[in-house]
């Protein structure tokens, strides 16, 4: 039997210049800490906590989760949605908790978030986990193009709306809005072949609480670029310079996440090293959904 404290969790508000973060950690606080930095802008941590937040605890990690500053449940609107504010609160989840050195787990838009952390707090990150996170952001946006431009070759409504794209400003809230609303368009971010286990995840999710207070803050993104001039990055070299101050990069990723290359997938590899790279197969960018199981294992392999 599991002794008591593997199902302790605790649930805080934090309170940082008047206003609240939410924040929830699962698991016995003397094991590895684990925090999790999910997507956006406009996003929250309702999915990774309702379906695999408990289940990394029960592996024997101290997981803690959060929505950031003007995201999801950490309701606040005079967020400013800067990386500063980020890093303000972050430190913040790592004082309430009582943690001086952490495991950042990164998930999409959160890769960008914990590597530029972790380039500034080096002395706090244990390991950076890359988990279906942007690093070449640009990159991303040219491969979503270019394979829509394929996809819609012969439909010139489309093709046409395409070039729309390609004439707005890469450093606008629009521009990173219709790449991806293009990328789901074309089933980017969907699972192609759904297995029982992550079709019972999706529905026990959307039954349960996590679901009822899956906010996003659609001014998020506007509020990102209006605030932050560091919008549109390529943080290849910033991982280069993390790993030669000996700190352990990990990179997972779906082998069907659409909006990721394969050069950017190679160049992730390179990076993090072979034996710290995993790509996982009938799996596209919820890759703690899609295939739990896998994802659970690598972490397991590779933090403990």
């Amino acid at each position: 039997m599991k002794p008591f404290l593997a199902f302790f969790f605790a649930l805080i508000f934090i309170s940082f210049n008047a206003q609240k973060i939410y924040s929830k950690a699962y698991g016995n606080p003397k094991d590895a800490p684990v925090i999790f930095i999910h997507g956006g802008p406009s996003g929250n941590a309702t999915l990774f906590e309702g379906t695999t937040a408990q289940k990394l605890a029960d592996k024997g990690f101290y997981v803690i989760v959060y929505d950031r500053r003007g995201e999801g449940r950490s309701k606040d609107e005079n967020a400013s949605m800067t990386f500063k504010e980020s890093f303000n609160d972050l430190n913040q989840i790592y004082a309430e908790y009582g943690i001086k050195k952490a495991n950042i787990l990164a998930h999409s838009f959160g890769g960008i978030i914990g590597t530029l952390f972790t380039r500034q707090f080096s002395e706090k990150v244990s390991s950076l986990t890359l988990a279906g996170a942007l690093f070449s952001q640009q990159e991303t946006y040219d491969h979503i193009l270019k394979q829509a431009k394929e996809k819609f070759r012969n439909d010139p409504s489309k093709l046409n709306e395409i070039h729309e794209i390609e004439k707005l400003s890469k450093n606008s809230a629009a521009y990173r809005k219709r790449c991806y609303e293009t990328a789901s368009e074309m089933s980017f971010f969907s699972m192609p072949s759904p297995t029982p286990e992550s079709r019972q995840l999706r529905k026990e999710y959307e039954a349960g609480e996590f679901y009822s207070t899956n906010f996003r803050n659609a001014e998020s993104p506007l509020k990102f670029y209006r605030n932050e001039t560091q919008n549109n990055l390529n943080n290849i070299s910033v991982l280069k310079e993390i790993k030669k101050r000996g700190i352990p990069i990990f990179a997972v990723y779906g082998k069907d996440d659409g909006i990721f290359s394969t050069k950017q997938l190679n160049d992730m590899k390179k990076i993090a090293g072979k034996n710290h790279f995993k790509l996982i197969d009938n799996c596209s960018h919820y890759l703690f959904v899609d295939q739990q199981n896998e994802f659970l294992q690598f972490l397991v392999e590779n933090l403990k």
